[in-house]
């Protein structure tokens, strides 16, 4: 009985989810990682390629799920983008914004080494980060983001 009891522990044990408190971030690591966070955003909101550009990682994978649209032809739709894509969608001007109209926010959400991850808000979009340093460098690696509804005005 004790031995079945001690296994019967044991196994509850291994099947629990491990929880265990997030260390805090090194506040030099998020400012660099929020530097970059702000050059995509602001980037685009100022229609700067070039600032865009020195956020990214070459082979960046921007995504998007497509929302359930009787109509998709996959079974899990993504709309996907490359860095040269984004780069080439700001200088066209794509998200310019007047600065005064400027609400956004980002946060770094974890640091794990190399790797981070970080949420940027703003009225039209939700992004979510996984970036990667490469030497002092952090780079967006892979973005996936949520389209916000668009607010109807009512008169």
């Amino acid at each position: 009985m004790t031995m079945m009891r001690t296994c019967l522990v044991a196994a509850a044990m291994l099947a629990a989810p491990a929880v265990h408190a997030q260390a805090a971030l090194d506040p030099e690591a998020v400012k660099a990682i929020e530097a970059v966070a702000y050059d995509y955003v602001d980037g685009q909101l100022e229609g700067d390629p070039a600032r865009v550009a020195r956020s990214l990682h070459p082979d960046l994978a921007k995504r998007a799920v497509v929302g359930d649209s009787p109509t998709a032809r996959e079974l899990f739709p993504l709309r996907r983008m490359s860095a040269d894509e984004l780069i080439e969608l700001t200088s066209q001007g794509a998200l310019k914004t007047p600065r005064d109209r400027w609400i956004r926010s980002v946060k770094v959400l974890d640091i794990a080494g190399t790797a981070a991850v970080v949420r940027v808000e703003t009225p039209w979009f939700v992004d979510f980060f996984h970036l990667g340093r490469f030497g002092s460098r952090w780079l967006i690696v892979n973005a996936l983001w949520w389209p916000k509804p668009r607010q109807t005005s009512s008169n």
